[in-house]
């Protein structure tokens, strides 16, 4: 099972993002993608690094804090960082999804120029699923149902392996598009069978009784992972893996076409790195929420500063792109500490009795409207994205504009 989703996609680049818009010409947009200047070493070296490869420093980096310091100190260490680490990436992760998901909702809800389809897909999960998530933890909260709130912890923990295998698929979509790499319906299809198989296993494995897990302080009795299903996930694991590795060969004898590295290194680390073994390292383990995180932010930034960009000249005239950007973090960091941090806390102390001396906490905990909206925060988040990576949201053609670090990039 993937690292605790201490704030887990482009998700939907996971599922349409890199295709073209509707209405669009093929044949044009594949010379508009195959036309884009190479960029810079240095830009294409930051780029990797954001998007998975800098899970690559971290193994020998944790190794030698391992042996230098002591696997104990190591990891309390590492606990530390990441704890407040998360004030400034993980929090923001989630919140800046509610900035992108609830902009022009009337648009984006009734608009005739984007497909039923996709409005269907909006209002269920910007209203629908927010609502039934509200309810179902109210209802946990004013029964104190340990097992209720337990319930929607463990559809977390089954959705998050989803959640991370279908934005390492996004991100291996885009990054290709970009570089104008184009894939066909079934080459698409077995890179999804292989995310989903992924998942799967991630799931499943290892097999374990049914038990009392404890979570955010909330102890609950979760399913079991039986052998038989970790040994059959497994074996579709490996079914899509040769597939996959039948495919990128195939395609290179046939076409001659050399695969673009850093999107594939990065959709396999996502996958094997952070999904299914992510619990390889115990001290990178800590780490998987905030490089997902960071892997999340360069598409926003990417997406977000293409149409800064685009709206900055005539007709719209719109705001700089620094201040729009800056403004779009400032919120973000806002809001992820007031939904994270300052309205679960704020709750708990004001309905939540200080335990007596000798007193034993019940099985909710001292912190259950944390944990309420911990589960509940990342459930939203897994459904929003869903939505607002795929093409049919128009905001997503600006993945595919030619921006690669402009700062890092000198003047011609």
């Amino acid at each position: 099972m993937p690292a605790v989703p201490l704030l887990a996609s482009p998700d939907d680049l996971a599922t349409d993002g890199a295709r073209e818009p509707e209405g669009a010409s093929e044949p044009s947009e594949r010379v508009q993608l195959a036309a884009e200047p190479t960029p810079p070493l240095l830009a294409r070296c930051v780029e990797f690094l954001l998007v998975g490869g800098g899970a690559l420093l971290l193994f020998p980096l944790s190794w030698w804090l391992r042996r230098r310091f002591g696997t104990e100190p190591a990891l309390l260490g590492a606990g530390f960082v990441t704890f407040y680490a998360a004030y400034t990436v993980n929090d923001p992760h989630f919140s800046v999804t509610y900035l992108l998901f609830y902009k022009d909702v009337r648009r984006r809800a009734l608009g005739a120029d984007i497909s039923r389809a996709q409005r269907w897909r909006y209002c269920i999960a910007g209203f629908v699923v927010p609502l039934a998530l509200l309810s179902w933890s109210a209802l946990a909260l004013a029964r104190h149902s340990a097992p209720a709130l337990g319930w929607m912890i463990q559809l977390m923990f089954l959705l998050v392996g989803w959640h991370y295998s279908k934005q390492g698929f996004g991100v291996l979509m885009v990054l290709c598009a970009r570089r104008g790499v184009k894939f066909s319906a079934r080459e698409r299809q077995l890179f999804l069978l292989h995310c989903y198989a992924a998942w799967a296993f991630a799931w499943a494995n290892p097999s374990a009784a049914a038990g009392e897990f404890e979570e955010k302080g909330v102890v609950y009795w979760a399913v079991a992972h039986p052998r038989w299903l970790e040994l059959t996930t497994g074996a579709l694991l490996l079914a899509s893996t040769l597939a996959l590795g039948g495919l990128l060969v195939g395609k290179w004898r046939r076409e001659r076409q050399t695969w673009p590295l850093a999107p594939l290194a990065s959709f396999s680390i996502t996958i094997w790195s952070w999904t299914i073994y992510s619990r390889f390292d115990p001290l990178v383990q800590y780490l998987i929420p905030a490089l997902h995180s960071l892997q999340y932010f360069y598409f926003v930034w990417l997406m977000q500063s293409n149409q800064a960009r685009a709206q900055e000249g005539p007709p719209t005239f719109g705001r700089p792109l620094r201040a729009r950007l800056g403004m779009l973090a400032l919120c973000a960091l806002g809001l992820g500490w007031l939904l994270f941090r300052g309205a679960p806390t704020l709750l708990d102390e004001l309905f939540v009795p200080p335990l007596r001396r000798g007193q034993v906490p019940d099985l909710l905990g001292q912190t259950p409207f944390f944990a309420a909206f911990f589960a509940a925060l990342n459930l939203h988040h897994y459904c929003m994205d869903h939505v607002i990576w795929r093409r049919e949201n128009p905001d997503t053609r600006f993945l595919r504009s030619a921006t690669h670090f402009p700062a890092l990039v000198p003047d011609s």
